[in-house]
């Protein structure tokens, strides 16, 4: 198998199993929706992921770390990697206040190195097209000497 054929057909990890390496994300409720080569992210709402009680709101680190996972859970399904991708760096653009509601969420890697990969991710409630966040980050595939 050509190295091209690798990267399109990837051996796919179980994601629970990415999940539950992250205690945060167990403490979001996040769980991942797959379909075919597609994945989506969900964060259950719960009261205790309230930031503003007055509006009421969504607190913005939760859903800065839930487009975190969700760019994680992407690079390991994509990539078929098997440890956690570390974050080197990500932005977050908020949109528009996180209503109490669920919340979804997916990413696509937009340039891949053999030790970095760049990634766009996007967080919907009610309507994809209209996304509360979005975030543009920089993940660890492997460390030198890995």
């Amino acid at each position: 198998m050509s190295k091209t054929d690798a990267l399109k057909n990837p051996a796919r990890p179980d994601l629970a199993r990415f999940l539950e390496a992250i205690p945060y994300a167990q403490f979001l409720n996040i769980s991942i929706d797959q379909k075919g080569n597609e994945i989506t992210t969900v964060m259950r709402f719960e009261e205790k992921l309230i930031g503003n009680p007055v509006l009421p709101a969504l607190h913005g680190g939760a859903i800065g770390a839930f487009l975190e996972m969700t760019s994680i859970a992407q690079v390991a399904f994509e990539t078929g990697i098997a440890a956690v991708p570390k974050p080197i760096g990500l932005t977050i653009d908020y949109l528009r206040s996180g209503k109490p509601v669920d919340t979804y969420g997916r990413a696509h890697i937009t340039k891949q190195g053999r030790r970095v990969a760049t990634v766009h991710a996007e967080a919907w409630q009610e309507d994809r097209s209209r996304p509360i966040a979005a975030a543009h980050g920089h993940f660890l595939l492997k460390a030198d000497g890995e």
